[in-house]
């Protein structure tokens, strides 16, 4: 695996620790270290069928007793986008890490991708699991799908991450345009999709450099979702939605963070949910752009454990 240095200090200080916790539960990780090791990490992904119909894959790690925390990637991801960020998170916790529909291992049903479907499917993989009650954390698309979550279940909500957010533009404001146009980029793409395209590469590029064995996977796995959902997702869960109108019913303790040079979550949609949950805590990571958690995973998570408030 080619590593740039930040990625291998970051593991070899301190995922074998982390990991060591955890092999009485899960004895199968114990070559994984000094590093998680890609490989074994998508062989432990398992899938449960939910009664809506939809085949879930989701990966859980960590204590099966400890407090649950659900962790919704974003779109055309995956579960194993939150690699770089698990060695840090509070090791007597509950990790479920889910394949979205349309995305990963999971159903790619002809619909429906609006974002209460996706919240629903989560909210039925925690019946599956018998969890009653979870953190939620969610990157982009996945904060929008968390945010719904706790908007319409707010009895199995404990607390919210948000991380590359948006609350939306304001009503009766046009959208501001983001610095990468990437609908109009996607609308153009044809199968087979090329993952060393100049957009796909695009699509996975960082303001501050990331494991590249870590982002062929996740552009391969990409490529590999038909062009269909990724056209669905794009009109129906991320197109032209009112946040706005059902964020009042969200009351959980919120965390929002966001990079700073971000391209795709601009100020003004920052702002609109900032002034949504005006007692969130926020945090801007400076630098750092659509995935701060890539990009500075020990730093994301200090901020997220000082939040959930969950002993490590």
């Amino acid at each position: 695996m080619a590593c740039n240095s930040r990625f291998a200090s970051v593991l070899r200080a301190c995922v074998l620790t982390w990991l060591a916790c955890f092999l009485v539960q899960f004895p199968a990780w114990s070559a994984a270290a000094p590093g998680i090791d890609l490989d074994r990490f998508d062989r432990a992904k398992r899938s449960v069928a939910l009664s809506d119909g939809i085949k879930l894959a989701y990966i859980e790690m960590g204590d099966p007793r400890g407090p649950a925390i659900v962790l919704i990637h974003g779109y055309t991801d995956n579960a194993r986008d939150w690699v770089p960020l698990i060695p840090y998170l509070p090791r007597k916790s509950r990790l479920i890490a889910v394949d979205i529909r349309g995305h990963g291992d999971s159903s790619k049903p002809e619909c429906c991708y609006a974002r209460l479907d996706f919240a629903y499917d989560i909210k039925l993989l925690l019946d599956a699991l018998k969890v009653q009650r979870a953190d939620i954390v969610g990157h982009s698309l996945g904060s929008i799908i968390a945010q719904t979550f706790a908007e319409y279940w707010p009895e199995r909500t404990r607390k919210v991450v948000l991380i590359s957010s948006t609350g939306g533009p304001r009503p009766g404001a046009p959208a501001a345009p983001s610095t990468l146009d990437y609908a109009s980029e996607i609308r153009k793409l044809k199968e087979p999709i090329d993952l060393d395209s100049p957009f796909m590469v695009a699509w996975w590029s960082s303001p501050t450099p990331v494991n590249e064995e870590f982002i062929r996977r996740q552009r391969r796995d990409s490529a590999r979702i038909p062009l269909k959902v990724w056209l669905a997702v794009l009109d129906q869960g991320l197109g032209p939605t009112d946040l706005q109108l059902t964020l009042p019913r969200l009351k959980a303790p919120c965390l929002l963070i966001w990079g700073e040079v971000d391209p795709i979550m601009g100020e003004d949609v920052r702002a609109t949910l900032r002034d949504a949950l005006p007692n969130a805590q926020v945090k801007i990571f400076k630098g750092l752009g659509h995935n701060p958690f890539w990009e500075d995973p020990g730093g994301v998570a200090s901020v997220i454990n000082r939040f959930l408030e969950i002993d490590p």
